[in-house]
């Protein structure tokens, strides 16, 4: 949902052979008791999805990318280059820029007046920044356009200032408005008036029929790039007429929804989708969105569309109390991207801004240097980004409990790689994990925290960034510790809330 709507610990038992030196160095992470043993199979010759190269994404808001890359197109905040730089891996990627700031920016023209609710001016000097990280980054940029403000004529406007300023080559598509099933709803006006009237984007009721008529009405005078849609958080709103959409769009390049799993506003704490940790880490806020999402994604292949869910995170609506950015976001966030990638998504954007209870990063500028805060989910992104390098296809995998998720893949180098996250806040478990064919020397890598509620002390591979840190770049001797398979299975230790990763060869 987009931002102006956004109201102790005990050593585990070591496991025998080479595992025993991986639980040795993982004591402090542990929990009270081992639970299991748990049975993971994966299947080499069942290959059940793909990877798409430019699968994974960020997005982040319009005024939120000013204070994180800065205001100089010469002096791009070079730690934010980098941690993009760290989850591309050689891959392409969209990186969005849009969100709930979509409807409230615009390019000043002159002799127009300022709409309603706008409060950010886009500028020459603004979009030489954008095209300067693009640039250096290595991504192409998809890019909000305000159909809040009803006008094509400024729609248009800024649509030949973003590509005058960026550029053609950069510029991935133009998303036509943010969550237009808001548009007419009283619970979000667009502003409020000096004598406290409420304003919205609409007058009610707003349907999708609106929506598909202003996308044609505005995408006339667009200049000739893909456009993106419907921008909807709104599963509902939409019924089943994506298809509807789809076929009544001009140049529609790519359809966009949103996603968010659970909601801190406008819903009561014991509802099934408030936030809380158990409710994060549990199926349905990852696996059970994927699934929710098959239709969606079966009617933009129906049309040889990409689907891209380019606004997704784990609470919309603010920040409930008991719930900080936390470490079970990072598996989450994990657990999601395999989810999703599963279910045929192409492309999913991660969102962030720096007031986020989920936000990835938080930047400082000083007179010297730009420093930043790395926080606990882009370790989560991190482990995805290296766990399906570029072209990886997805392997059948099973497990015998449903707090233990396992993932897998096979890269182009012919490597398969685990992931195994342990969802049990309060307790370890042993896994055994057995993989079709012939046994192979294999690697271990984790990523753990103190707890599922932490926000400081994580690790991945026995690396993390420093606080502050002024490069964007792991610290540390990374700590990968080998293993061997007994009886053709390979033993492994999962401490409570944390994933491994298991690299074959």
């Amino acid at each position: 949902m987009p931002a102006r709507r956004r109201l102790t610990l005990v050593s585990i038992a070591a496991l025998a052979g080479t595992v025993g030196l991986a639980s040795a160095k993982v004591s402090s992470h542990g929990a009270s008791q081992v639970a299991g043993p748990v049975s993971v199979t994966v299947n080499q010759g069942a290959v059940v999805g793909r990877v798409p190269p430019g699968y994974l994404g960020l997005s982040i808001e319009y005024w939120s990318f000013e204070s994180s890359a800065g205001r100089h197109p010469t002096a791009v905040d070079p730690i934010l280059v980098q941690l993009v730089r760290n989850l591309r891996q050689g891959r392409s990627m969209v990186f969005r820029i849009a969100g709930g700031s979509t409807d409230v920016t615009w390019w000043p023209v002159p002799g127009y007046k300022r709409p309603g609710g706008v409060n950010y001016d886009l500028s020459s000097g603004r979009l030489g920044v954008m095209r300067a990280f693009a640039a250096q980054a290595g991504v192409r940029l998809m890019l909000g356009l305000n159909l809040a403000a009803n006008s094509p004529a400024l729609a248009a406007a800024e649509a030949r200032a973003i590509v005058k300023g960026i550029g053609r080559s950069r510029i991935y598509a133009l998303e036509l408005g943010n969550e237009p099933e808001l548009y007419g709803n009283p619970a979000f006006p667009l502003y409020t008036t000096k004598s406290g009237k409420p304003v919205m984007a609409r007058q009610p009721p707003y349907d999708l029929g609106g929506y598909i008529r202003d996308f044609a009405r505005f995408g006339a005078g667009l200049p000739r790039l893909p456009l993106a849609g419907p921008a909807s958080n709104g599963a509902d709103w939409l019924g089943n007429n994506l298809s509807q959409f789809i076929s009544s769009a001009p140049r529609l390049g790519v359809v966009t929804m949103h996603r968010y799993p659970l909601q801190a506003c406008f819903v009561d704490p014991k509802a099934p989708n408030y936030p809380t940790i158990p409710r994060l880490l549990a199926p349905s806020a990852s696996v059970g969105q994927a699934q929710a999402a098959i239709p969606f994604i079966a009617a933009a292949h129906a049309h040889h569309l990409p689907y891209a869910i380019d606004e997704i995170n784990s609470i919309s609506c603010g920040a409930p109390p008991g719930m900080t950015n936390s470490f079970a976001m990072a598996l989450w966030a994990l657990d999601t991207l395999f989810a999703h990638a599963k279910a045929g998504v192409d492309i999913m954007n991660i969102h962030t801004w720096q007031g986020a209870i989920y936000r990835l990063f938080r930047f400082y500028k000083t007179p010297s240097r730009w420093q930043a805060t790395i926080e606990p989910e882009y370790y989560g992104l991190m482990m995805f980004s290296r766990a399906a390098p570029p072209g990886s296809q997805l392997l059948g995998t099973s497990s015998g409990s449903q707090v233990i998720r396992a993932w897998a893949t096979r890269a182009p180098d012919r490597k398969v790689r685990i992931v195994l996250i342990n969802t049990d806040t309060k307790h370890a478990h042993a896994a055994s994990v057995h993989v079709s064919g012939a046994p192979v020397p294999a690697s271990l890598k984790r990523l753990l925290a103190p707890s599922a509620s932490a926000s400081t002390g994580v690790t991945l591979g026995g690396q993390s960034f420093a606080t502050p840190t002024y490069t964007g770049l792991l610290t540390g001797a990374p700590l990968t510790t080998p293993i061997g398979a007994s009886a053709g299975a390979y033993s492994v230790s999962l401490p409570a809330a944390s994933a491994a990763m298991l690299t074959l060869g």
